[in-house]
C-alpha cells in the first residue's frame, strides 16, 4: 500500500477509521465547544451538546485596600530602624547620648592626666638634667614669692605608698589649722581674762610664735624627709623622719595637755577658762579636741610607717652608706675637703 506524501496514511483506504460517519460528524468545529462533552458510549439518538459561544472578556478586578485583620504583619527590612519599646523613644536616645558624651569627657580628662604623668615620669627618668618646676606651695602667679618645692604624690610615690604619704600630708595640714585656731583661742582668752592678764598675754604671744615656727619647720623637717624616703626608698630619710616625728609627737601631747602660759589651748587651760567665760572656754575645748585627734593620729602613723619600714629590709648601715655617698657627692663638701687637705699638706711641708 502506497503512502501519500503529506497526508494521512489511511486516506483513500476503505478501512480508514477516521472516515467513519459517526466520527466525522463530531469533529471539532465552531458549532461545538470541545470533544470533552461527547461520550461515544451513549446512544446515537442523544441530543448534541449546545454550540460553543465565546464568553465576553471581563476586565481584571482592581485590587482593593488591604485588610489589616487578615494580612500578616510585614517584616522590617535589615536597613529599616527597629523600635525596641521604651529604649527607642526620643527621650531615652537623648539620655543615652548625654551619657556617652559625659563618659567621653571623662576619658579625655583621664587621657590628659595620663599624658601629664607620663611627661613627669619622663622628666624624672632624665635625672638632674631635666629640671622640674617647683609647684608647692601653690601660690598665685602675681605673688612675688615663688614655690619652693616640687610635690606630686601620684607621680613620685609608688602606688602602694601613696595612701600613707597622702595621710601624712593631711596630718600636717590638720596640725597647721589647729595652730591657727589655737592662736584665735588664745587671743579670745587674752581679751576676756581679768584675773591673770599677764599669763593670758604670754600665752597669746607664744601662740603666735608656735604658729610661725611649727608650720614651716614641720613641713621641712619631717614631712619632706618622709616624702623623699618613699620616693627613692632612702633609709637615711627614714631615720631623719623617725627622729624628728617622734619629737613632734611629744609636742602634740604637750599641746593637748595645755600647760598654762605655754601658748597651747589644751585641756588644763580650757577648764580654767570655763570659770570666767563659757564661750571662750568652748572654743578652747574645741582646740583641745583637735590637738588630741592630731596627737593620736600622729602616734598611730608613726607606728604604721615604722612597720612598713621594717618590711623593706632597710638598716642603719644602709642609712650610713647613703649619708656618706650624699656628703661626698656634694660639690661644696668636696671643695671644702680639698681646700682643707691642701692647707694641711702645705703646712706640713712648710719649714718651721
Amino acid at each position: 500500500m502506497a503512502l501519500n506524501s503529506g497526508g494521512s496514511p489511511f486516506e483513500g483506504d476503505l478501512g480508514n477509521p477516521f472516515q467513519d460517519p459517526a466520527v466525522v460528524q463530531h469533529r471539532p468545529s465552531s458549532e461545538y465547544a470541545t470533544l470533552d462533552v461527547y461520550n461515544p458510549f451513549e446512544s446515537p439518538g442523544q441530543q448534541l451538546p449546545p454550540p460553543y459561544e465565546t464568553q465576553p472578556s471581563v476586565p481584571p478586578a482592581q485590587p482593593g485596600p488591604p485588610a489589616s485583620a487578615s494580612q500578616p504583619p510585614r517584616k522590617p527590612s535589615p536597613t529599616e530602624p527597629r523600635n525596641y519599646g521604651s529604649y527607642g523613644t526620643q527621650e531615652s536616645t537623648a539620655a543615652a547620648t548625654a551619657e556617652l558624651l559625659k563618659r567621653q569627657e571623662e576619658l579625655n580628662r583621664k587621657a590628659e592626666e595620663l599624658d601629664r604623668r607620663e611627661q613627669e615620669l619622663r622628666n624624672a627618668a632624665l635625672g638632674s638634667g631635666a629640671a622640674r618646676q617647683n609647684n608647692w606651695p601653690p601660690l598665685p602667679a602675681f605673688c612675688p614669692v615663688k614655690p619652693c618645692f616640687y610635690q606630686d604624690i601620684p607621680v613620685d610615690i609608688p602606688v602602694e605608698s601613696q595612701k600613707t604619704v597622702t595621710t601624712m600630708y593631711y596630718l600636717w595640714m590638720a596640725s597647721v589649722v589647729t595652730l591657727l585656731l589655737n592662736f584665735l583661742a588664745c587671743l579670745a582668752w587674752f581679751c576676756v581674762d581679768k584675773l591673770t592678764p599677764s599669763s593670758s598675754g604670754s600665752a597669746f604671744g607664744f601662740s603666735i610664735l608656735w604658729g610661725l615656727l611649727f608650720t614651716p619647720c614641720s613641713f621641712v623637717c619631717w614631712y619632706r624627709p618622709l616624702y623623699k624616703a618613699f620616693r627613692s626608698d632612702s633609709s637615711f630619710n627614714f631615720f631623719v623622719f623617725f627622729f624628728i616625728f617622734f619629737v613632734q609627737n611629744i609636742v602634740y601631747v604637750l599641746q593637748l595637755i595645755g600647760i598654762p602660759n605655754s601658748g597651747f589651748s589644751g585641756w588644763i587651760v580650757s577648764l580654767t577658762a570655763l570659770k570666767q567665760n563659757t564661750g571662750v572656754a568652748i572654743l578652747m575645748m574645741v582646740v583641745a579636741i583637735l590637738f588630741t585627734v592630731v596627737a593620736v593620729l600622729g602616734i598611730f602613723m608613726l607606728k604604721r610607717i615604722h612597720s612598713l619600714y621594717r618590711r623593706t629590709g632597710a638598716s642603719f648601715q644602709k642609712a650610713q652608706e647613703e649619708f656618706a655617698a650624699g656628703v661626698f657627692s656634694n660639690q661644696a663638701v668636696r671643695t671644702a675637703a680639698a681646700s682643707a687637705a691642701t692647707g694641711a699638706a702645705s703646712s706640713a711641708f712648710r719649714p718651721s
